[in-house]
């Protein structure tokens, strides 16, 4: 039986992959990993535990109620981060700005981290699957100093890593450096993540598609049409095309990423900009979906290259193999 890979044990082994890293990366990494099994404790028992379900009362900086779990992971994640003090700073979906660390060691700090802490908590109550998306940049301010907005405001193509947690039937892990994706899933009876999903690639055909069709109406004439005709055929296949919507964006890009399909918010008329945010969303979730053989547009351009101009900035989101992107693209054009 051949050797079960740990988490650990991979970050060693391929730190020297990435040629920037000393050692804070992977330090990094292993802090969200840590969060993480904290929170998927707690996901664990969101059902015997009264004061861990339901909203918290409050709202975050988007105007949506906060879940008293989005609260939760939000402290767990921010404090691991600043525990290590190998990082200047983190922002958070659920915060109205960045966070500067303050120490000596954290301003020495050569990362900063953008995270969205439980993507998809509104599900929690109906035990549907959530998850934890976070990317990685170097700072651009200089070491010594205190993080500033211009750490957090680069575009995606520069990102040292990214990856997301999915806390569902099993808990996984699953993270890029630049040098392909990979899968680890967790093994509660030992508390180690295992190497499960190695090299991860999107099938290049696919037939499964991911939107909110209750926005249908409102959507832009080139994505009803789109809809219209993958409800008729697949020309490869004479059947429709599958949609598969969770409400989750870490589930249904997931098992997208498996199964081979188009995970699309679009814009709207009231939101033409579309609801996920660019820094905490669409960012990390286009690095991955690029490293492992994808596409992600806004519909006009690659997502990677859009340049943020404030923190909680929208944007509209079309990933998946290419062809398939290409495919909506084409719509989207007429």
């Amino acid at each position: 039986m051949s050797r079960i890979t740990t988490l650990g044990e991979f970050i060693i082994k391929t730190q020297s992959q990435v040629s920037y890293s000393t050692g804070e990366l992977s330090k990094l990494i292993s802090s969200l990993r840590l969060a993480a099994k904290i929170v998927n404790a707690e996901i664990n028992k969101a059902g015997l535990v009264d004061d861990i379900l339901g909203k918290a009362g409050d709202t975050n900086i988007q105007g949506e109620d906060q879940q008293k779990l989005d609260v939760y992971a939000n402290r767990k994640f921010i404090d691991s981060v600043e525990a290590r003090e190998i990082t200047c700073g983190i922002a958070s979906e659920e915060e109205d700005s960045f966070i500067a660390f303050d120490s000596p060691q954290c301003r020495n700090g050569k990362y900063v981290i953008l995270i969205d802490p439980l993507d998809g908590s509104s599900n929690i109550d109906v035990n549907v699957s959530v998850g934890t998306i976070f990317s990685i940049y170097k700072r651009v301010s200089p070491v010594g100093e205190k993080a500033i907005i211009e750490d957090f405001l680069q575009p995606g193509n520069q990102q040292v890593a990214a990856g997301y947690f999915i806390y569902g039937s099993s808990t996984m892990m699953v993270y890029t450096t630049g040098n392909g994706v990979n899968g680890f899933t967790f093994d509660p009876t030992i508390g180690s993540f295992f190497l499960s999903h190695p090299d991860m690639r999107i099938p290049e055909e696919g037939s499964i598609y991911s939107v909110n069709e209750g926005n249908y109406p409102f959507f832009s004439q080139g994505v009803r049409d789109y809809l219209k005709n993958i409800k008729q055929n697949i020309p490869l296949e004479g059947k429709p095309y599958t949609g598969r919507y969770i409400g989750s964006m870490v589930s249904d890009l997931h098992r997208n990423m498996l199964k081979g399909g188009l995970y699309m918010y679009p814009g709207t008329t009231s939101k033409p900009n579309g609801k996920l945010r660019l820094c905490y969303e669409c960012n990390p979730m286009a690095y991955i979906m690029e490293q492992a053989g994808g596409v992600a547009t806004d519909g006009n351009q690659r997502i990677l290259d859009i340049v943020p101009t404030e923190l909680h900035q929208r944007a509209p989101l079309f990933l998946g193999p290419k062809k398939m992107v290409a495919e909506i693209e084409s719509y989207l054009t007429r």
